[in-house]
């Protein structure tokens, strides 16, 4: 069909008719969700919008960058419960996350964390509570083994560069998360050998202090060797399904396995080494024991960084749900393992000290398997070579 006639004139006239838009105004932005949010909270976190970063970082000890992310990643399991303040007004994602994550990283009661955020201590729990399972559901793969070989591959040579040890591919270590229990219900399995009752946390981490696999929910009367030997990680490694990559050449007729370490609280096996016990020992287990104890120090480090971030399973819990507690641990060492992972510059910002069960005594367990001896022996042989 050709054109209609007259229309290129028609729309000439019309244009000469019309008159210029007249210049709207522009629409005000909406606000920033955490510049509305310390609107409706009291307390350290009112102040000038100008210090917004600062106290953002400050309240939830993660840069908005890696909050954003945590969002995301929870989105879909969130939304789909509604919760709300005292006064009815709906929590958006970003309100839910923003009350969990402050419950986890302050450790404060659910009663502060709910006057603080106008909310009833109820709806603080359930909240926590639908955090951690989101993130256990959606960000377990920030905890998990290596599965390339050559991720595990850069790991060994990060804890080579520590001090020297060859072919190491994890750090072993565990820590107590302490329980305030009513009478009736503080058994003598909870009691750990400081008179404390605790829950166990039982770690492997890399060298940047990334938690690689983890074991908890025992109870802290439980010895460390007995924890290793009830985990999926022994019988992994027993089977030869975990710790089975290739083995390393030190010297001529000498070949190192892949293999873990661990203080004297673990038993000396084929896959995990352990230090020399003893007093006086000769140079070359001296030095073997040193090396050893830099290296492993990489695990305690992580636990103290992970109580230091996510303070409720710092201290004593308050009359905790023993069957919840396990998965809320997870969910602190995910989101542990998230900060690293976002390269977040607060983790810079934590101490680096050991002590991440003060007051507890260190453990030490005699077992000892013979090809482990045969490992050890040759590592300290390879170190004392080295000796000036």
């Amino acid at each position: 069909m050709g054109p209609i006639r007259g229309m290129k004139r028609r729309k000439k006239t019309e244009q000469k008719n019309v008159l210029p838009a007249a210049p709207q105004s522009p629409q005000p932005e909406p606000l920033d969700w955490w510049y509305e949010f310390q609107q409706r909270i009291t307390g350290p976190l009112s102040g000038s919008e100008s210090r917004n970063a600062v106290k953002f970082e400050s309240v939830f000890k993660i840069s908005r960058r890696t909050f954003n992310y945590i969002c995301s990643l929870v989105k879909e399991h969130m939304e789909t419960r509604n919760f709300s303040t005292k006064n009815g007004k709906r929590l958006c994602l970003q309100d839910q996350v923003a009350v969990a994550l402050r419950r986890l990283s302050s450790g404060e009661s659910l009663m502060n964390i709910g006057d603080s955020f106008g909310m009833n201590q109820t709806t603080v729990a359930q909240v926590t509570w639908r955090f951690a399972e989101a993130i256990e559901e959606k960000g377990l793969h920030h905890l998990c083994w290596p599965k390339e070989q050559g991720e595990m591959e850069e790991i060994k040579s990060k804890f080579e560069r520590i001090r020297g040890l060859p072919n190491c591919c994890g750090a072993i270590d565990i820590t107590h998360i302490m329980m305030t229990l009513p009478a009736a219900d503080s058994s003598d399995v909870w009691l750990d050998g400081e008179k404390n009752c605790s829950m166990t946390l039982q770690a492997v981490v890399d060298p940047d202090m990334r938690f690689r696999n983890i074991v908890t929910g025992w109870p802290g009367s439980l010895s460390d060797d007995i924890i290793l030997r009830s985990s999926g990680f022994f019988k992994l490694c027993e089977e030869g399904t975990c710790l089975n990559g290739k083995k390393m050449v030190l010297s001529e007729g000498t070949e190192v396995r892949e293999y873990i370490v661990g203080d004297s609280g673990f038993p000396l096996l084929e896959w995990l080494m352990t230090p020399y016990q003893g007093r006086k020992l000769p140079d070359d287990k001296s030095e073997f024991n040193e090396r050893l104890s830099a290296t492993q120090m990489v695990a305690r480090r992580a636990f103290v960084r992970l109580k230091e971030m996510w303070k409720l399973i710092q201290g004593a819990m308050w009359l905790p749900d023993k069957n919840k507690l396990p998965r809320i641990i997870l969910a602190c060492c995910i989101l542990h393992n998230i900060v690293i992972d976002m390269d977040d510059i607060v983790q810079d910002e934590m101490p680096l000290s050991h002590h991440h069960d003060s007051g507890y005594h260190r453990q030490s367990c005699e077992s000892a398997d013979k090809t482990g001896s045969v490992l050890r022996e040759k590592l300290s042989v390879y170190f004392s070579g080295q000796l000036p």
